[in-house]
C-alpha cells in the first residue's frame, strides 16, 4: 500500500488500517481490451460477466513464471500457527540483510532528493550505518529494543528509520500529527527506550511523562548534521555488520499505529519476515510489471522516480514507496508538506514517473492552474488510497493525463500494506473496485461473523491471510485474538464482496471509524475525549461527507442537567487540547442538541439516526 508494480495506497484504515496501498509502479502504458462497463458499488452491486482482459491473462502467466521453481520470486510452503502459507523462497531473511544487499547492488545510482540534499544508496547506507553505530555505542540500544521516531518527511527520517533496524531496534513510527498526550502513550505503550524527534514533536511531549529518552534530530542538512546526536564513525568492525549475524526473520521489526474502533490507538508489531514479504510481494508485482512492458516496448532504461507525498509514518508510505524502492532502484523525491504546485514543479524538475497520495491529492495535480506549464510526461502512475476514490476523479486523471493511468490498491496496516490492486483498463472498467488479490501471497476471503466462507457476490467482512500479516497487538493479546480467525485470517473490519472476476469491491465500514483524508480516526476515541469535560451529557461522533478530505469528523452533543453551556466553539478549544487537530471538528460541524439523542432498543445512541439527521442538516447549510 502498498506499492514497483501495481497500485500503493488505498483506504487504509490509516494509520491501523491501510486502505488502499498502490502496489506498483506501472510506468508505461500497458494491455488492451478495455470493458467500458464501470463496476458497481456500494450495495447497488451490478454483476459482472465479462472475460478477464488481455491484461489480466497477460500478467497472471508473467507472475505465474516469475514464481514457479527456479525463478526470483520462486514460493515455499512456510508453516505459523499451524497454517501453512507461501513464502518467497529467496527472500533476505531481514530488514537490515534487506538494505545491506540493494544498497550495495545499486550504490552508485541516485537515491534520495530531499532539497538541496542529495545521495546515492551507497551514500544513504553508510550514513545509516553511522546512525546504527551511534545507537549502539552513544545510546546504549540493544536488539528488540523499541525505538520511536517522530518527524515530519525527510531523507533523515529514512535514514534514522534504516539505522534503528540496522542496529536491531524495533522502528516505532508514531503519527507526526498527534498531540503530545497522543505522543506519550504511544511510547508509554511501546515501552520505547529511545525516541528520535525533530523538534516540533519533541516539543508537543513537554509535560507529558514517558519512558523514552528523547534524541533530537533536524532536516534539510546532510545526515552527519542533522542526525549528529546519533552519529558515530565506527571503529572496527561497524555495529550494523555484527548486527546481520544476529538478527533473524522471527525478531520484532516495526510497530505502527492503528486507530481502530475501539478508542486509543493499538500498536501493531511485526516481525522481520512479514515486512519483508510485504516489501518483497510488491517488489514480485513490479517484476511483473517490468517484464510485460519490456515484452511491449524494449528494454527499461530510465530509473524510475516517486513523489514522497504521504506520511512515512504510514504503511503506504513506509513498504510499498520506501522499503520497496531500495530493490526497484527507484529514486525517491521528498517534499515538507504537501502542496499541488511545489509537487508539479518537482514532478517536472525529477522526471518523477510514479505518484502516490490520497485521492485528494492526484486530483489537485490534474485541476492545478499551473499544470500545462510543467511537462509531467513522464509520470505514467497515478496510485491512491487512504481513502475512497470518487468515480469521477477517477476519468478526469485520464483525461488530464491520456499517458497515465489511475491506479488504486487496498490493503492495511496489519497486512504490511499488502491486499488488492486495481489499474490501468481495468481500473476504467471497474472504477469501484479496489482490484484483484495480489499473488502469490495474498489469500483473500469473504467471511460471515462465524468466519464461515460466503458465496460470490455475497458481502461478508474482507479477510486477509499471508505471511506478510502482523504478528499482534503490542500487550493486547485479548484484541490479537479478535483479530484473527481460528484459520489465521486478519478480519479487516470491511465489508465487501468478490465479484465473477475475483474483483474486490468494498461496500461499507464495519467497524466505527472515519477516514480522514487517509488518517484513520476513531470515532469512540473523539468521543472519549468529549466525555472528558465534565459538563457535558453524552454525544455522538461520526463522519461527514466532504468533497476534499473524503470524510471529516462531526459530532452532536448534550449538556448535564443544570451545567453551564459549553459552546461549539469552546468545546473544540478543549478537544484541540487533548487530541490530534485532524481528530477534532470544525466549529460548523459540532452541533449542540437541546433534547436527549436517540436510543435504540439497547439504550446505546443510535448513530444511524444522528447522522443521518445531521448529514441533512449539513447538507442544507
Amino acid at each position: 500500500m502498498a506499492p514497483v508494480a501495481l497500485a500503493l495506497l488505498a483506504q487504509q484504515p490509516g494509520q491501523g488500517k491501510g486502505h488502499g496501498v498502490a502496489k506498483a509502479e506501472w510506468d508505461r502504458q500497458f494491455g488492451t481490451g478495455q470493458d467500458p462497463r464501470p463496476g458497481g458499488r456500494n450495495n447497488k452491486r451490478e454483476e459482472h460477466h465479462r472475460m478477464p482482459t488481455q491484461l489480466d491473462n497477460a500478467l497472471e502467466a508473467i507472475i505465474t513464471g516469475l514464481t514457479s521453481d527456479g525463478q526470483p520470486f520462486a514460493t515455499a510452503p512456510f508453516t505459523r500457527d499451524g497454517i501453512t502459507m507461501p513464502a518467497f523462497a529467496a527472500a533476505p531473511p531481514t530488514l537490515a540483510h534487506y538494505f545491506a544487499h540493494f544498497c550495495n547492488q545499486n550504490k552508485d545510482l541516485p537515491f534520495l532528493v530531499d532539497g538541496d540534499i542529495r545521495l546515492t544508496f551507497g551514500e544513504t547506507y553508510a550514513a545509516a550505518t553511522c546512525v546504527a553505530e551511534g545507537l549502539v555505542q552513544t545510546h546504549g540500544l540493544q536488539k528488540g529494543d523499541r525505538v520511536g521516531l517522530a518527524a515530519r518527511n525527510s531523507a533523515n527520517w529514512m535514514i534514522a528509520y534504516m539505522g534503528i533496524l540496522m542496529a536491531g531496534g524495533c522502528a516505532t513510527l508514531l503519527n507526526g500529527f498527534s498531540s503530545g498526550e497522543e505522543l506519550a502513550y504511544g511510547l508509554e505503550l511501546a515501552e520505547a527506550k529511545l525516541l528520535l524527534a525533530d523538534e516540533g514533536r519533541a516539543a508537543r511531549l513537554d509535560g507529558h511523562a514517558h519512558p523514552a529518552k528523547i534524541v533530537l534530530f533536524s532536516h534539510g542538512n546532510a545526515p552527519a548534521e542533522g542526525l549528529v546526536a546519533t552519529w558515530a564513525t565506527p571503529q572496527g568492525t561497524p555495529a550494523a555488520m555484527a548486527m546481520l549475524g544476529e538478527l533473524g526473520p522471527d525478531d520484532i521489526a516495526t510497530i505502527l499505529y492503528t486507530s481502530g474502533s475501539t478508542g486509543r490507538s493499538k500498536g501493531a508489531w511485526s516481525d522481520h519476515r512479514g515486512v519483508i514479504h510485504g516489501v518483497m510481494n510488491y517488489v514480485a508485482q513490479s517484476a511483473m510489471a517490468k517484464v510485460h512492458i519490456e515484452s511491449q516496448e524494449g528494454p527499461m532504461t530510465t530509473q524510475p522516480c516517486a513523489l514522497v507525498a504521504v506520511p512515512l509514518f504510514h504503511v503506504t508510505g513506509e513498504v510499498p514507496l520506501f522499503l520497496q524502492s531500495f530493490a526497484i532502484a527507484r529514486k525517491l523525491v521528498l517534499m515538507p508538506k504537501w502542496d499541488a504546485g511545489l509537487a508539479i514543479r518537482l514532478m517536472a524538475e525529477e522526471k518523477v514517473s510514479y505518484f502516490v497520495g490520497v485521492p485528494l491529492m492526484s486530483y489537485e495535480i490534474a485541476n492545478h492552474p499551473d499544470r500545462d506549464q510543467y511537462d509531467l510526461s513522464a509520470c505514467k502512475s497515478f496510485a491512491a488510497g487512504g481513502a475512497p476514490r470518487p468515480v469521477e476523479h477517477v476519468t478526469r486523471i485520464k483525461e488530464a493525463f491520456p499517458g497515465g493511468f489511475p491506479l488504486l490498491g487496498y490493503g492495511l496496516t496489519e497486512t504490511n500494506a499488502v491486499g488488492c490492486g486495481n489499474f490501468n483498463e481495468n481500473y476504467l472498467a471497474k472504477p469501484g473496485s479496489t482490484g484483484r488479490p495480489s499473488k502469490p501471497m495474498v489469500d483473500l476471503a469473504i467471511l460471515d461473523d462465524m468466519g464461515n466462507p460466503l458465496p460470490q457476490g455475497q458481502v461478508g467482512e474482507v479477510c486477509i491471510r499471508s505471511v506478510a500479516n502482523f504478528r499482534g497487538y503490542w500487550k493486547n493479546e485479548e484484541a490479537t485474538a479478535a483479530a484473527f480467525t481460528k484459520d489465521g485470517y486478519f478480519r479487516t473490519g470491511d465489508l465487501g464482496y468478490l465479484d465473477a472476476d475475483d474483483y474486490l469491491f468494498i461496500v461499507d465500514r464495519k467497524k466505527d471509524i472515519i477516514i480522514r483524508g487517509g488518517e484513520n480516526i476513531s470515532c469512540i476515541e473523539v468521543e472519549d475525549a468529549i466525555y472528558a469535560h465534565d459538563d457535558i451529557g453524552e454525544c455522538s461522533v461520526f463522519g461527514l461527507p466532504d468533497e476534499r478530505f473524503g470524510e471529516v469528523p462531526a459530532a452532536v452533543y448534550t449538556m448535564k442537567e443544570g451545567r453551564d453551556t459549553v459552546s461549539p466553539g469552546e468545546l473544540r478549544a478543549f478537544l484541540l487540547e487533548r487530541i490530534a487537530p485532524f481528530k477534532v471538528p470544525l466549529e460548523a460541524q459540532i452541533w449542540l442538541a437541546d433534547e436527549a439523542l436517540p436510543r435504540l432498543g439497547t439504550q446505546k445512541i443510535d448513530k444511524r439516526s444522528v447522522k443521518a439527521r445531521y448529514t441533512s442538516e449539513a447538507v442544507a447549510a
